[in-house]
């Protein structure tokens, strides 16, 4: 029999530009950029001097570049070996990859791709509003494939903020706590969306949770414990003043390392509202080698994924810049590979 935790917290780290992970996730980012009024060409309608234009991560004036030259974001880059999750909570993200994929999401909206053997994509963040400010935040979540699916065809997937399920719970005091299921099941919420197939977290076993939470001042919920007796938690406290975690009462944000196999109550103790991310899996527990954006096994297996994408480029190119957007009007979308017609959000059933 398992002994009982008396205490929920086994680590706690505080909080940076990339949040520590642990096995089956790689990397965690959170990018909360206040970005201004836009110009005609979708860039900031501000002077860029001062910045390390290509490679802008300063935060200056409490927002970067990145690796964006007049648009903000990532222009094409390759990827293989792992996933993106990309978590996007306020502003645009404009999508465009090697198999011929595009998108505009934003507004609660999750991207998935698996990257297998190998993609490229880009990642911009247009700032179509032209009198206001055009503030944008997103989470970025790297997930590893276990070496047999290292390999597999890359995909790509939108899941809709208007279909992704949501736990909506009161304490006995009205309070309010909402879930939002990404992945993963939870009590109480709607079936969760299958992730890709090929993704670890479509394995029967793989017990990947990726939940974010937020609770209103006062409001208790009980964090159910985790279904696999080897599963990993990681709880990111990011925004609110105080939240007590059982005994443990946090008053600074950070990566909480919990022990999984219990239930813990939540009580948001501050008069601000709480919110948390939530990274859960069974370890896939296999080497890691890993070298920028490719993610695989060994050096070797690094080597060969630069020397095939110098060959390959991983299916080429097929936009006319290394940074695409997609127009002035606001219109999230999705165009699969191969498809005829846009994709666009739907309500959700009921």
């Amino acid at each position: 029999m398992t002994p009982v935790a008396t205490h929920p917290i086994l680590q706690s780290q505080p909080l940076g530009p990339q949040w520590p992970t642990l096995d089956p996730f790689l990397f965690c980012a959170h990018h909360d950029d206040a970005y201004p009024a836009g110009n005609a060409e979708r860039g900031p309608a501000v002077p860029l001097e001062g910045r390390e234009m290509g490679s802008d991560f300063s935060r200056k004036d409490g927002w970067s570049m990145y690796h964006g030259d007049v648009v903000p974001g990532f222009p094409g880059h390759p990827h293989r070996g792992f996933e993106t999750v990309t978590l996007v909570r306020k502003g645009l993200i404009d999508h465009a990859d090697s198999l011929g994929a595009a998108a505009r999401f934003g507004g609660g909206d999750v991207q998935w791709v698996t990257a297998g053997r190998g993609i490229q994509h880009s990642e911009m963040f247009p700032l179509l509003n032209t009198e206001q400010s055009n503030p944008l935040e997103l989470f970025q979540i790297w997930l590893n494939l276990p070496a047999k699916n290292k390999m597999v065809a890359p995909h790509f997937t939108m899941l809709w903020n208007e279909r992704i399920p949501r736990l909506v719970q009161q304490d006995d005091a009205g309070r309010t706590t909402t879930v939002t299921v990404v992945a993963g099941g939870l009590p109480g919420a709607d079936a969760p969306l299958p992730p890709p197939p090929e993704s670890w977290a479509a394995q029967a076993n793989s017990d990947v949770a990726i939940w974010t939470l937020k609770l209103e001042p006062g409001a208790r919920w009980t964090l159910p414990a985790a279904r696999g007796a080897s599963t990993q938690r990681m709880l990111y406290f990011f925004a609110g003043a105080q939240l007590r975690i059982g005994d443990a009462e946090q008053r600074s944000h950070a990566a909480l390392r919990m022990v999984a196999g219990q239930d813990w109550l939540l009580e948001n103790t501050g008069p601000d509202t709480v919110e948390c991310l939530l990274l859960q899996g069974r370890p896939i527990g296999e080497p890691v080698a890993q070298y920028g954006p490719f993610v695989m096994n060994t050096q070797q297996e690094i080597m060969q994924a630069m020397q095939d994408y110098r060959r390959t480029q991983f299916g080429g190119w097929p936009w006319d810049s290394s940074d695409p957007v997609h127009g002035d009007e606001a219109r999230r979308f999705a165009r699969y590979p191969g498809a005829a017609q846009d994709e666009v959000p739907e309500p959700a059933a009921g």
